[in-house]
């Protein structure tokens, strides 16, 4: 099984750096070299992120479970890598941690039916959609919420489609070490096929585009000095501390 990583020989590549960055390298995370800086494993043109995917999750937070895929945006400019550190803005009250599995986009694709739509994934990788959920409520609708610079860490690599057996996949996410989520990606309301057919319909996919499929029930608050973990089994696990920004 490989995992697949970018990463930089410069210490002070920028996690948002594109493949474009001539300091941007690609490889296999056992031959990473020494000192390399480890980047966000894909560099996408856009995030793509499903609300509510998981009905213990929508019911905790007082929603409706949505009857298609409820579909939002992060910049990349939110991109962060596993080792770096989440900022929590000053200007929130409550910025509260998402663990998700995250797909990662292989080939240009536009209107994919369901039955193509594995054609499309390169792989699979850690999501965190750190949102500020004072804000995304006070906003009414979820950009700036969910789109600080570092509120999208993604990592630490890539494990391709096929070296996944997707049945066994559990996403967890660890505070201090204290489990706070943990769910069967078979508790999703939305496959992944269902999503990136959805997708498809008006928005063209492109290589390196990252899907972030929704996060289980037992999302809670982020504070500085926390750590923050997402483990998902047969993947890999994304760490970050917070700091205040």
């Amino acid at each position: 099984m490989s995992k697949l990583v970018r990463y930089s020989l410069n210490p002070n590549t920028l996690p948002t750096a594109t493949d474009a960055n001539p300091d941007v390298q690609h490889g296999i995370f056992e031959k990473l070299p020494p000192n390399a800086r480890l980047l966000p494993p894909c560099a996408p043109s856009k995030i793509i992120c499903v609300g509510r995917n998981y009905a213990e999750h929508a019911k905790e937070l007082g929603n409706e479970v949505p009857t298609e895929p409820l579909i939002f945006l992060k910049p990349p400019s939110s991109l962060l890598a596993s080792g770096d550190n989440i900022v929590y803005p000053r200007i929130s009250e409550r910025v509260d941690f998402e663990g998700e599995v995250g797909v990662v986009i292989a080939k240009r694709g536009r209107i994919i039916s369901r039955a193509d739509a594995s054609d499309y994934i390169l792989g699979y990788t850690c999501v965190n959609d750190v949102t500020a959920r004072d804000l995304q409520k006070k906003d009414g609708q979820w950009t700036r919420g969910k789109g600080f610079d570092t509120f999208c860490p993604v990592g630490p690599w890539i494990i391709e489609k096929n070296d996944i057996t997707w049945e066994s996949v559990r996403v967890q996410t660890y505070v201090d070490g204290q489990l706070k989520q943990d769910a069967p990606v078979s508790d999703m309301l939305f496959p992944v096929d269902a999503i990136i057919c959805y997708i498809s319909q008006f928005m063209t996919l492109e290589p390196g585009d990252l899907i972030a499929t929704g996060t289980p029930p037992g999302v809670g608050p982020l504070l500085p000095g926390s750590r923050v973990q997402i483990k998902i089994e047969g993947i890999g696990v994304l760490e970050n501390a917070v700091v205040l920004g």
